[in-house]
């Protein structure tokens, strides 16, 4: 399948898409062994893409349901040391949660290097539903409800 080149990059764990953009301009990006311009396409699984003189290797799509446990962070990485939901998994690939639940929360999270996947059930524009169940340790008024809402 073809895809735009700086996707492939990005996908890989280059740089951000924006940056992978500034490779690519700098002619820094090669395709089989030819440079490339800003918006050319290649396929992961059958072209050679290198920046510089490093070959770059398709990762396969991973996917982790977790159970988010309560103290964990819903990020890659904390500059406090704190647990993050990556610390519930062991693999090579790099991965991502898909959402965030608050570190006092718990429940499904769904972890995945499939960058197309979790901007389809993030984004708002998809309308993918999502549920949440809340416990709260005294009674509420009506108001207070439709706030929480």
């Amino acid at each position: 399948m073809l895809l735009r080149v700086q996707k492939i990059l990005a996908d890989a764990g280059i740089a951000s898409r924006r940056n992978c953009e500034e490779l690519i301009a700098e002619g820094r990006v090669f395709v089989n062994d030819k440079p490339i311009k800003l918006g050319d396409k290649a396929d992961p699984e059958i072209d050679r893409v290198r920046v510089g003189n490093n070959l770059i290797r398709v990762q396969k799509k991973v996917y982790f349901v977790v159970n988010k446990p309560k103290k964990y962070i819903s990020a890659v990485f904390d500059e406090n040391g704190r647990r993050t939901v990556l610390d519930l998994v062991k693999t090579k690939q790099r991965i991502f949660p898909v959402g965030r639940l608050d570190r006092d929360a718990r429940g499904l999270m769904l972890l995945t290097n499939d960058g197309e996947l979790a901007n389809r059930i993030m984004h708002p524009r998809y309308n993918v539903e999502k549920t949440y169940v809340v416990t709260v340790r005294e009674k509420m008024s009506h108001e207070k409800v439709e706030k929480l809402t």
